[in-house]
């Protein structure tokens, strides 16, 4: 749909943790299929200024970070003040990151912006409108049909929100002896976790109570995905470099690209799930976890649709 050729899967390991390895894994995807381009949203749209700014954080150590933490400065804002790097807005720091990977993975992948004309956080439908307000839309059941293409607005209407997870996540919690041992469980915040899990009635109360200046809304978020989808430390580690390509969906034009270039690709293509079902473990496990609150009662249909086949179209 819309000219898009091939959909390929960012894992749950890259799509689930900090900006920079999100970015990290992205380029190093899109390094292994022989993009030419990375398009991306941003604020500032000045090409030229991302690219200086990622340059200063690859010429740095940021020797001062630990300090500007200890004064109660999150970890992205001392990451970007400790180079003396002005941005705090989320699409610039990603392109940041972004071009950052392109450099230090020594690829000729070529940055193109495209201007954010609104508010990442808007939670105003619009003409265009914020993925925050779209999700805000479905959870509030709004009609978001002139936000969204046509095509994939049935799609939108059957997600699931981490919100809905949180009597899962309450018990695993609960009956987990050392929760230090899951990823982005830094020291200290286990017993946080374990302080207020009980009195807290939801989801954002949870959040809310472990949250401090030094820890982020969005870092204690995922967290506690990586609590409720058991993924620890050890594992993190294992993911540590992009170790398969896997296709969601293609055209015939996209399937043809992938012929064309398969035999220069280092890592699996993988199309087919039970070929590769050691490599996919997180992914199957996740998903897993995702569909335990199937709003249509299908939980097996569900999972044998994910991973037994691809979508050509």
């Amino acid at each position: 749909y819309y000219g898009v050729d091939i959909v390929i899967e960012l894992p749950f390991h890259y799509a689930t943790q900090s900006a920079d390895i999100f970015a990290k894994g992205s380029i190093e995807i899109l390094k292994e299929l022989k993009v030419d381009n990375i398009v991306f949203g941003s604020e500032c749209n000045d090409l030229e200024s991302l690219i200086k700014n990622a340059k200063i954080i690859l010429k740095n150590k940021n020797n001062n970070i630990k300090e500007l933490l200890k004064e109660g400065m999150s970890y992205p804002k001392s990451f970007f003040n400790s180079l003396n790097i002005d941005t705090n807005t989320p699409n610039d720091i990603l392109g940041i990151l972004y071009i950052k990977e392109i450099i230090r993975q020594k690829t000729n992948i070529k940055p193109l912006t495209i201007k954010r004309t609104n508010d990442y956080h808007d939670t105003n439908l619009k003409e265009i409108s914020s993925a925050t307000s779209i999700r805000m839309a479905i959870k509030e059941n709004k009609d978001i049909s002139n936000s969204v293409p046509k095509n994939v607005l049935s799609y939108l209407y059957d997600i699931r929100f981490i919100e809905e997870y949180y009597e899962y996540l309450k018990y695993k919690i609960i009956t987990t002896n050392n929760l230090s041992i899951y990823q982005g469980v830094d020291e200290g915040l286990e017993n946080r976790i374990k302080k207020y899990i009980y009195t807290s009635n939801t989801l954002e109360e949870l959040i809310m109570n472990i949250k401090t200046k030094r820890y982020t809304y969005n870092k204690i978020k995922r967290m506690l995905l990586h609590i409720l989808v058991d993924f620890t430390k050890v594992e993190a580690l294992k993911y540590k470099d992009i170790n398969y390509i896997r296709i969601l969906g293609m055209t015939e034009k996209g399937k043809k690209y992938i012929n064309r270039i398969k035999k220069d690709i280092t890592i699996p293509i993988i199309s087919n799930f039970n070929k590769y079902k050691d490599l996919l473990k997180l992914e199957y496990k996740s998903s897993l976890v995702y569909y335990l609150n199937s709003k249509n009662n299908n939980y097996n249909n569900l999972i044998k649709k994910e991973f037994n086949s691809i979508i050509i179209k």
